[in-house]
């Protein structure tokens, strides 16, 4: 996972509440194991329809409730796949945040009136070190975990957190080393 500092660029606008799992990526498209290739089944139903644009920037502005439905955590991988770095909305889906949180896909908790702002603006810089987004014309702060934080600056997936404990599970099991076989009782 690559460290998070500043997010900075073009805004792409989703302005619809309430958009679940099945709609960031369909179900028919859940047949891989891999995190990578989702991106091209990003909201793959409404991108048949006539008029219906998704640029690539690297911040998605949407509405309220982002993430909501099943817990799949091929959501975010489509929408870090397609090239989004941040999300920025007046709420998530609980476990959707934490899974875009879990490979280094920024969730931004702004006011609704401030994601408006956003969306209008076209543009903007998302500050992780500082907690702040900021618009041509306008700037907010926003609220973070702080070891959730912690582990975006560092980059640090589930894994590189265990691994930074090495020495301790090293040790531990040291400890616990008993000679001889392993023998259970099947009584």
């Amino acid at each position: 996972m690559k460290p998070i500092s500043v997010i900075e660029g073009g805004v792409t606008v989703l302005d619809r509440p309430n958009v679940d799992t099945d709609q960031i990526v369909p179900k028919q498209f859940l047949k891989r194991i891999e995190r990578t290739g989702f991106g091209e089944f990003l909201f793959y139903d409404w991108r048949q329809e006539p008029g219906f644009e998704l640029p690539r920037n690297p911040i998605l502005a949407t509405g309220p409730n982002f993430g909501c439905g099943s817990s799949r955590e091929h959501a975010p991988w489509a929408i870090q796949d397609y090239g989004f770095e941040a999300i920025i909305a007046p709420s998530f889906a609980d476990i959707f945040y934490s899974n875009c949180t879990k490979i280094g896909l920024l969730p931004v908790v702004l006011e609704e009136h401030e994601v408006r702002a956003v969306m209008s603006a076209g543009r903007a810089r998302i500050d992780l070190p500082a907690q702040t987004v900021s618009w041509p014309g306008g700037e907010a702060t926003f609220e973070i975990d702080p070891e959730v934080k912690h582990r975006l600056l560092n980059g640090l997936d589930d894994i590189a957190v265990t691994l930074a404990q090495a020495d301790a599970i090293e040790r531990y099991e040291r400890e616990r080393e008993r000679p001889g076989p392993v023998t259970t009782s099947l009584v």
